[in-house]
C-alpha cells in the first residue's frame, strides 16, 4: 500500500469518534494498524479504551463505513485486541489537550 493510500485510510479513521470519550479513535490511540492486501481487503488491528466497551459494536461498524468511501478498499476486516493494552499514554498530543490530560 502507498503512502498516500495509507494516509487517506487514517484519514477516514478520524472521522472515527469515540462516544464515550468525544476524541477520534486515530488520535485516541486506538488504531495499531491498517494494512490492505492485494485484493483490496484492509486489515485494521486495533483496540478500545476497555475491555467491556459497551460501544465496541458500534465503533466496529463506523470504522467499515468510514473507510467503504475509499474506492480502493473492498472490504474491511476489524480486529479487536488486547495487547498491547491502551493507555493513555497513546493518545496524541490533541486528544490529551481535548480531554484535559496531561
Amino acid at each position: 500500500m502507498n503512502e498516500e493510500l495509507k494516509e487517506n485510510i487514517m484519514g477516514a479513521l478520524e472521522l472515527v469518534v469515540d462516544p464515550e470519550l468525544g476524541v477520534d479513535i486515530v488520535n485516541l490511540g486506538l488504531v495499531y494498524n491498517a494494512e490492505m492486501d492485494d485484493d483490496g481487503k484492509v486489515d485494521v488491528t486495533m483496540t478500545l479504551t476497555s475491555m467491556g466497551c459497551p460501544l465496541a459494536g458500534t465503533i466496529v461498524d463506523q470504522v467499515k463505513r468510514a473507510l467503504a468511501d475509499i474506492p480502493e478498499i473492498k472490504d474491511v476486516e476489524v480486529h479487536i485486541v488486547w495487547n498491547p493494552p491502551w493507555n493513555k499514554e497513546m493518545m496524541s498530543r490533541y486528544a490529551k489537550i481535548a480531554l484535559g490530560i496531561r
